[in-house]
């Protein structure tokens, strides 16, 4: 292998390891519209399901725990009757922010130039 060619691989892998590992915490279809709905502030699990037409209660659960694990999403209980439980995004949660706005703007320019509108 060519010196140049080895080094073309280790900067693709390098740049690849990366994206690999945002991309196996920000996985499927939910979680992306369920941090986009508590960068609104905080909500409850009604309010976030609201914010996310179909996806199911037991999907909606287990992603926020995922979240939760991944230390993006703080899970507040409060002892009051009935228990009231709150969702919020942590401060790393708040780090994915410009990272969603660059996707909405690359986005709405794909859906531009898709669908011409």
């Amino acid at each position: 292998m060519k010196k140049e060619q080895h080094r073309n691989k280790e900067s693709c892998m390098r740049m690849l390891q990366p994206v690999t590992d945002a991309l196996y915490v920000l996985n499927g279809k939910w979680k992306l519209p369920i941090l986009i709905s508590l960068s609104f502030g905080v909500r409850r699990f009604g309010e976030i399901a609201k914010d996310i037409p179909r996806i199911t209660d037991r999907m909606l659960s287990k992603e926020l725990r995922e979240l939760e694990a991944n230390l993006l999403v703080k899970r507040m209980v409060y002892d009051s009757k009935p228990v009231v439980v709150e969702y919020s995004l942590t401060e790393y949660g708040r780090s994915l922010d410009d990272v969603i706005e660059a996707l909405q703007k690359w986005g709405m320019q794909h859906r531009k130039k898709i669908v011409g509108k």
